[in-house]
């Protein structure tokens, strides 16, 4: 049977491509090129940016040349346009409204399951494959073996069909492991660092990054408990819920966080010590993409990435909106971020964080 393989230039693509291998597939590989920062230079009228930081040709090269190696043709494919319009655009939307987004989540939702899989059934496929930390039986989205490394969270919002002409083969390794058989192979990508930073734009300055798209518009900073000044912020686009550095505050000793944010009047809340108003006990998920066989009242979610499992009680509000009610109080509960619902091993899918609220009322500072 043919696999079309999603090559990235990394190490956990190419070491899938080995498995696919062994496990007597005809394996193609595709490699997708979803951010120009030429083109998005002269768009905004700036030729400087830096545009070494997420050097695609580079990971293209390599990706071509592990293909080789392992006898394995290649192909590339185009979304520049695609990405901007459905994953870039959505992120700096959030981000306008003063919350925290996570694009890779709708770039795997609108690109690589979706237009990248398009693509790869143009080419004659039975399935698709990627490098992703992940596991599906049956259809059913299961987590990857290495703990450290799972990645159902980022692959929440896929729609449930398409999990069953899709294959993971490095979802029963730990990272180790994968770098040991690339090794092994004697594959250019077998040491290579992990991607990090936004989705297929790499790893950069952020704030110089977003300046490009976002003006930046200071305001003040309050202490949420007294609403006293006690700093000038950035821009809100810039923090986030529960951190604690880079607000530039002196004269105090106490650890700061950032508890809220008003859009509106472009203020940032800030607490100081381990603060009662970062807790929460309930949240309102809308955009929720189900993934289990039928909807649940009780399971446990992840707030964010490597987050431990809460368990919560789930209130359906709407078919794609529901109530989530945590057994115990939760930190930095943030809109914007994913809310990933699981059932021991399986992913049962995820939405959107609107809404965050304590004793039954929405936070006033959020």
């Amino acid at each position: 049977m043919k696999v079309v393989l999603g090559m990235s230039g990394g190490v956990d693509s190419s070491v899938a491509a080995i498995l696919l291998k062994k496990q007597g597939y005809e394996v193609i590989g595709l490699f997708m090129r979803n951010w120009d920062s030429s083109i998005n230079s002269d768009y905004l009228g700036n030729p400087n940016l830096n545009d070494d930081i997420c050097p695609q040709e580079k990971d293209y090269n390599d990706a071509l040349e592990v293909c080789k190696k392992l006898d394995i043709k290649l192909y590339r494919c185009d979304f520049i346009k695609e990405y901007w319009d459905y994953v870039f655009t959505y992120f700096l939307d959030e981000l306008k409204k003063g919350r925290t987004p996570n694009p890779d989540i709708m770039c795997n939702k609108y690109i690589k399951f979706d237009m990248f899989m398009d693509e790869a059934f143009k080419l004659g496929c039975d399935f698709i494959a990627t490098g992703h930390y992940a596991k599906t039986v049956d259809g059913k989205l299961l987590r990857a073996t290495d703990d450290n490394k799972d990645q159902t969270y980022f692959l929440s919002q896929v729609p449930k069909e398409k999990f069953k002409k899709v294959l993971f083969p490095i979802g029963d390794l730990k990272k180790d492991e994968v770098r040991k058989i690339a090794s092994e192979y004697d594959l250019i990508t077998a040491s290579k660092k992990d991607s990090t930073g936004i989705c297929f734009i790499g790893e950069r300055n952020f704030t110089n990054f977003l300046k490009n798209y976002l003006p930046n518009q200071p305001g003040d900073i309050l202490d949420v408990k007294t609403k006293e000044k006690v700093g000038t912020h950035i821009g809100l686009m810039y923090y986030t819920i529960g951190q604690r550095k880079g607000l530039n505050i002196g004269g105090s000793k106490d650890r700061m966080f950032v508890v809220g944010k008003d859009v509106s009047k472009n203020i940032l809340y800030i607490s100081y010590g381990d603060s009662e108003y970062l807790f929460t006990d309930s949240c309102i998920v809308s955009n929720v993409n189900w993934l289990g066989d039928e909807k649940l009242d009780k399971c446990t979610a992840k707030f964010r990435y490597r987050q431990p499992d809460v368990e919560v009680n789930l209130e359906w509000l709407d078919d794609d909106k529901v109530l989530v009610k945590y057994a115990k109080l939760v930190k930095a509960v943030t809109p914007g971020q994913a809310c990933v619902f699981y059932k021991d091993l399986e992913c049962l899918g995820g939405g959107i964080i609107e809404e965050v609220r304590k004793n039954g009322k929405k936070l006033w500072y959020l």
